[in-house]
């Protein structure tokens, strides 16, 4: 499994809730005609990720099965019935950066509440990294993704996981908190940002 991150935030004239309403708007969109090999997407508000141009973004992940299915998604984004939705989103938005990640192990969670970011250590094999993150994928509910062909921004390795994690070893993993856009939670709005 493959997931495209997309970064994004507001231009300053924007609400917070006009704009998250819009993501929402094309968000749903796709879920009503997705993509062949699209399997989910979900959009997380976060706060003071270094990599993104603003104090206050949203990540999206777009999950898909393969990277021939990641061709299918970017065709389908802006054309049909999701073009209108898409633009009008994107209108609003200041600026963007995307990502690859792959599915290392564990499951993917659709309502994450905090990504550790982190880089593999300088010496340190993947097989090595691997073996000390699988206790702790295989005790706690979450998924490792690995950043693909150096795409994206963000350290090389997200942990997604409900509860924050203690981490094996002196990762330096940054730790954030995700505040849920899309999809809705039931009987709640979402978390108002600055």
């Amino acid at each position: 499994m493959l997931a495209y991150v997309f970064w994004h935030w507001k231009r300053p004239e924007v609400t917070t809730m006009d704009y998250v309403d819009r993501q929402r708007g094309f968000h749903a969109a796709l879920v009503a005609s997705p993509a062949p090999g699209l399997i989910d997407s979900f959009s997380v508000g976060v706060s003071n990720a270094p990599w993104v141009a603003n104090s206050e973004a949203y990540e999206d992940w777009y999950l898909v099965q393969d990277f021939g299915a990641l061709g299918l998604l970017n065709e389908a984004a802006v054309s049909s019935s999701r073009a209108q939705p898409h633009d009008v989103a994107a209108s609003v938005a200041a600026g963007g950066a995307g990502g690859l990640y792959g599915l290392r192990c564990g499951t993917a969670l659709r309502r994450p509440h905090y990504a550790h970011w982190f880089d593999k250590p300088e010496g340190m094999p993947y097989r090595e990294l691997f073996a000390q993150l699988a206790p702790v994928v295989d005790r706690v509910d979450c998924a490792l993704w690995m950043r693909q062909m150096v795409l994206g921004p963000a350290r090389e390795f997200c942990l997604h996981a409900g509860p924050p994690v203690s981490l094996l070893g002196d990762l330096g993993a940054l730790v954030i908190s995700l505040r849920q856009t899309w999809p809705e939670l039931p009987n709640k709005g979402m978390e108002p940002t600055r």
